[in-house]
């Protein structure tokens, strides 16, 4: 059974991954418009997310639009979305299962064996979260490599990487860490219970007694 120790620093990686996965989805930078090549026109920037497209101005103003329809959207976005929500439910669930199993609660403290049967259920989810959230920025990722190296795309309509698939990232690898930590070691079975012995025979108890 891990100590509490390693279980803290499991559940604080692991939940500075469930911020950042929030944070990277409400982001706008998920793409950024870029100048390589012929493009020099800088008197403005595009930013595109998974929720609404901004563009930047020179002169420092910022304009949002969110996307009006979900059923126009490109594929790719919608299903990064699935993704990333996936991720902070199961974020979600494997936090409140770890207040529960964690060694420094005080909940089913007198059933050792079942708390950290708990624990490791919670750093299992917290993996499978982190993978969701690999998997979509990732995704999202190729997709925008495969658009700016497409001979046919417009140099003026090329995007690269933003902010955003960044911080997807590095939540995505706190969330997998956190969660080994937190599943690193099983429970053991009949921890805590004192080892049986047979009870003495009729006949030593009797020679027993015959001493003074």
């Amino acid at each position: 059974m891990a100590n509490s120790g390693i279980q803290l620093l499991g559940f604080s990686l692991a939940f500075l991954g469930f911020i950042g996965s929030i944070a990277s989805t409400v982001m706008v930078e998920w793409k950024a418009s870029s100048y390589s090549g012929d493009n020099i026109i800088t008197a403005q920037a595009l930013y595109e997310g998974l929720w609404k497209s901004c563009v930047s101005q020179s002169t420092g103003q910022i304009q949002c639009k969110v996307f009006d329809s979900l059923l126009q959207l490109p594929a790719i976005v919608q299903a990064t979305r699935g993704l990333m929500l996936a991720s902070i439910f199961l974020s979600i669930i494997s936090i409140l299962i770890e207040m529960v199993g964690l060694k420094c609660t005080t909940c089913m403290a007198d059933q050792p064996e079942q708390k950290a049967k708990i624990a490791l259920a919670g750093g299992v989810i917290f993996i499978i979260a982190g993978l969701f959230a690999l998997v979509g920025t990732s995704w999202y990722g190729n997709r925008i490599a495969q658009d700016f190296y497409n001979p046919t795309t417009p140099t003026n309509s090329r995007f690269e990487f933003g902010s955003a698939l960044y911080v997807g990232w590095g939540a995505a690898a706190l969330s997998a860490i956190g969660g080994s930590f937190l599943s690193c070691n099983c429970p053991k079975k009949n921890s805590g219970t004192a080892p049986r012995y047979p009870p003495p025979s009729r006949s030593s108890a009797q020679q027993g007694g015959n001493y003074v």
